[in-house]
């Protein structure tokens, strides 16, 4: 029958395939192709619609703090291995690319496995003097929100939020004194047990580290590394317009960092906001307008270091996936053959 033969024949099922006819090849498209278009359009969209701000000084301020980040690397690990600025600075970059492409902050561990790599050390080198770092920021960051809590009212939340904070940056230092002060003794306890001997070499590589005059010259360059960043949040408020002092920069950028402590979406998007959001409304700054200077706040201080980032992962002529793929499956133990060169 010839009515809606059309039809009926759109119904039916195609020809099957010979089995023994190969497929047609499929032309694959490049994974990092594909992520570098995303991001070159996201990041263009982002530039035409903060088109008119001027924010080349807040660019150069936040390059600089990552500079000053990879000189106190260098300080910490001085006493054990020379490295040099670029080593450091170049692994910086490519882990807060890392973290401001990929979920739950990966680019601590990437830039350890990479400094590792490249300096041919222990990575339990690098990750113990990374964990030195994080000290000595909690130290200054806990010490500048109770002084900031002193002087004004703050959210009972982040109170306890820094209450919390605290304690664990207590007890990381309470643990790095004891074990400068009492080496034999954390020794004799560590031995004595068969997970613990494993991390005899840690406390060997933290005595070493910890000698009174590379903390002192590490605890000096963190201040640096924080007035950096409270100089390039003024900057942002200055270019906006906004009637806000260094004072509240210092509070803004407080707060924004203890509350994006834990890991959370990639380049904190969302909680980044939220906080700044938050944290504004304390200078009686509108809601709206809070808001509105959250999302410049994060543009301003996260494209430059994602696009610098992007340009030093292109310098080892891998992806980042490769990157933080070598960097998870291998950081216990150091394999030169897959990893990329500075």
């Amino acid at each position: 029958m010839k009515q809606n033969g059309c039809y009926h024949e759109f119904l039916e099922a195609p020809p099957r395939m010979n089995p023994t006819q190969a497929k047609p090849a499929r032309p694959r498209v490049p994974r990092w192709l594909v992520m570098l278009v995303t991001w070159a359009i996201s990041i263009g969209s982002l530039v035409w619609a903060l088109y008119g701000y001027d924010f080349s000084q807040i660019v150069l301020l936040e390059l600089a703090v990552y500079v000053v980040q990879g000189w106190r690397w260098l300080t910490l690990l001085r006493p054990i291995e020379r490295m040099g600025l670029w080593e450091t600075v170049h692994a910086i970059y490519i882990g807060l690319f890392a973290s401001g492409v990929l979920p739950l902050r990966p680019g601590e561990i990437i830039r350890g496995y990479l400094l590792a790599i490249w300096g041919k050390i222990p990575i339990s080198l690098t990750l113990t003097s990374m964990a030195i770092e994080r000290v000595l920021d909690g130290i200054w960051l806990v010490a500048a929100f109770w002084v900031s809590a002193s002087l004004m009212n703050m959210p009972r939340a982040w109170v306890y939020s820094a209450r919390v904070l605290a304690v664990g940056v207590a007890a990381l230092a309470a643990l790095f004194v004891y074990i400068l002060f009492h080496k034999h003794h954390a020794h004799s306890v560590l031995s004595s047990r068969a997970w613990g001997r494993k991390f005899i070499h840690v406390l060997d590589q933290i005595h070493q580290m910890g000698n009174r005059r590379t903390l002192t010259e590490a605890f000096a360059i963190t201040f640096i590394y924080w007035i950096l960043q409270i100089l390039a949040v003024w900057a942002l408020f200055l270019s906006y317009d906004m009637d806000l002092s260094i004072w509240a920069a210092s509070v803004v950028l407080i707060i924004k960092s203890i509350g994006t402590v834990i890991p959370s979406a990639p380049a904190n998007l969302g909680v980044f906001q939220s906080v700044v959001k938050m944290s504004l409304t304390l200078f009686n700054v509108e809601p709206n307008v809070a808001l509105e200077l959250s999302v410049l706040m994060w543009a301003a201080l996260t494209l430059p270091l994602l696009i610098v980032g992007f340009i030093a992962v292109l310098f080892t002529g891998r992806s980042i996936m490769e990157i933080h793929h070598h960097a998870s499956t291998h950081h216990a133990r150091l394999d030169p053959q897959p990893a990329p060169e500075p």
